[in-house]
């Protein structure tokens, strides 16, 4: 008997841990399989564990919680139905390839199931999707959606129009004779369809993924879907001015970028731009808009682009905003350190300056911020908690004011002319109207009579603050700053110690040095008049 319960008590306890042990081993397998057919297959797979809306199967037609998807064509599969998938439908090419090399014009590549929502057949005008089954048609190019019932073999075969977006889309024929063009050693582009159309101007997405609220993933998926998966880029995997160099296949001065992340993510792209410029390619330099996905995004407020984009507007709204907005220019400053000693034997530091450069109790949250986050990025994925961690550092400066006593450490230069110092902690000097996450710092209060800071007047406004607490004061309008002047150089000489400083939110602690700001160059920006932010509902919500 003793034998006996000590079998079965054996038993009881191995079989769950067998069990366990199996189902992983068949979820590791299956997780290999699949990770094998997303490597291989022609088609942008993801897996999801719960779909956002009711699903089919595009074999079966068996509806499904979780499975595959791909991201430029919209096809769904489940896990078991995946390899027939991947095998049995094409996605979308971003290239005619054969005989279709020499065409200038595409049919419709029709997906079967998982229309969107509220979406109308475009014969009978009635609402698609409307049955809780595998049913209905739309074309991955032009979005267009059909009714089982009113799909006719001419509209499989009819010439797709791209949709509301073709003035946006780089078509795949286009590609391909331009491809065929190069191998030809020729380069009259001008000659290809649709690089002769007016309206024509193509639009080159990058991404940054990394950026603020995580954004950007869901984002590069739904502009593959709208547009050419060519014109869509990861800068997470591709550099910039990579990814820019597409520009040089496509009509000059018509090509516009969006660029989804926050100024610091800006800044790079327009680095990349001024790398094109040094390549002797300015004829084929973007105009470039911004989706703001970062934590103060002050570039794009002042662009009228908004303070932060969550979600709320539909992609297909941004690609109308970005075909209406206006084209403006941008000061672009080259700021030099030249630290002071070492017999000038080390080479001044150089940064471009699009934003704002500051010394001061701003620099000192944004580096302690900054260093908080390298220890532990995944924290940092949510602009509320970013902002929430600036809110803390903020306070505690106001309890120890580190920067106390600035006046007695720098001296300041004005277009050559010495500046009198009141009793102040930190200075900044602005390109732009908005700083610190939407506040208007030159206006302040709005209660005197300055001229209103532009961003394309070659003028930096240069002010001073006497704390944390005076700078929250300003962020709800119950201050004005210390207006020190305009200038168009910019020279500041740090004489001792060690002071925090940065350039449009890259900080670092700077010792004795000489700091001067000088105007580099233009950036060519699109400007979005109907989505300017009410800068006092954005201070309430500060």
């Amino acid at each position: 008997a003793d034998w006996r319960l000590a079998l079965w008590t054996l038993f009881s306890v191995l079989l769950p841990v067998l069990i366990t042990a199996w189902c992983s081993f068949q979820r590791s397998r299956r997780q290999l399989l699949i990770r094998d057919i997303f490597r291989k297959s022609k088609h942008d797979w993801h897996y999801t564990d719960l779909f956002g809306q009711p699903s089919y199967c595009c074999v079966c037609a068996q509806h499904m919680l979780r499975g595959a998807f791909c991201g430029c064509c919209g096809l769904r599969a489940s896990e078991s139905c995946l390899k027939k998938a991947d095998q049995r439908f094409a996605c979308k090419e971003i290239m005619t390839r054969g005989a279709g090399a020499a065409q200038s014009s595409i049919p419709h590549h029709w997906v079967r199931g998982n229309v969107p929502l509220c979406s109308c057949c475009v014969v009978c005008k009635q609402q698609c999707g409307t049955q809780p089954k595998l049913c209905d048609y739309r074309c991955a190019w032009c979005q267009y959606t059909v009714h089982d019932e009113c799909m006719v073999d001419s509209l499989k075969t009819e010439e797709c129009t791209f949709g509301e977006f073709k003035d946006l889309i780089i078509p795949p024929y286009y590609l391909s004779a331009i491809n065929q063009m190069r191998k030809d050693k020729k380069t009259d582009y001008e000659k290809v369809v649709p690089y002769c159309r007016k309206h024509w101007m193509p639009v080159i997405i990058l991404a940054n993924t990394r950026s603020g609220n995580n954004m950007g993933e869901t984002l590069l998926g739904e502009f593959k879907m709208l547009l050419n998966p060519v014109q869509v880029f990861d800068l997470s995997k591709i550099a910039p001015a990579k990814a820019l160099q597409l520009c040089t296949l496509l009509p000059c001065n018509a090509v516009r970028v969006l660029v989804c992340g926050g100024d610091g993510t800006v800044g790079w792209v327009l680095d990349g731009i001024d790398e094109m410029k040094i390549k002797g390619q300015e004829r084929y330099i973007p105009q470039v808009a911004i989706l703001p996905l970062g934590t103060g995004n002050d570039l794009s407020n002042t662009l009228g682009w908004g303070a932060g984009y969550a979600g709320e507007v539909p992609v297909e709204q941004i690609l109308r905003n970005v075909m209406e907005a206006d084209g403006i220019k941008l000061d672009r400053w080259k700021v030099q350190v030249t630290n002071k000693g070492y017999y000038n034997l080390r080479k001044p530091k150089v940064f471009t300056m699009n934003n704002y450069f500051s010394i001061g109790p701003d620099a000192l949250m944004a580096l302690n911020f900054h260093a908080h986050r390298e220890k532990t990025p995944s924290l940092f994925s949510s602009r509320i908690i970013n902002k929430a961690v600036y809110f803390f550092y903020g306070t505690k400066d106001c309890l120890v004011q580190e920067c106390k006593d600035l006046n007695k450490k720098v001296e300041l230069e004005l277009d050559g002319e010495r500046i009198e110092l009141p009793n102040l902690e930190g200075i900044i000097v602005l390109n732009i109207g908005y700083w610190g996450g939407g506040c208007r710092l030159w206006e302040g209060m709005g209660d005197e009579p300055y001229p209103l800071a532009r961003h394309d007047d070659g003028l930096l406004e240069v002010v001073g603050v006497h704390g944390s607490f005076h700078c929250a004061q300003i962020q709800v309008k119950l201050a004005n700053p210390v207006r020190l002047g305009q200038a168009h150089t910019v020279r500041l000489i740090l004489k001792s110690s060690k002071m925090p400083m940065q350039v449009d939110g890259e900080p670092w602690a700077q010792g004795p040095c000489t700091v001067t700001i000088t105007h580099k160059t233009h950036a060519l920006m699109l400007y979005h008049s109907g989505e300017q932010t009410d800068d006092d509902a954005s201070s309430l919500s500060e």
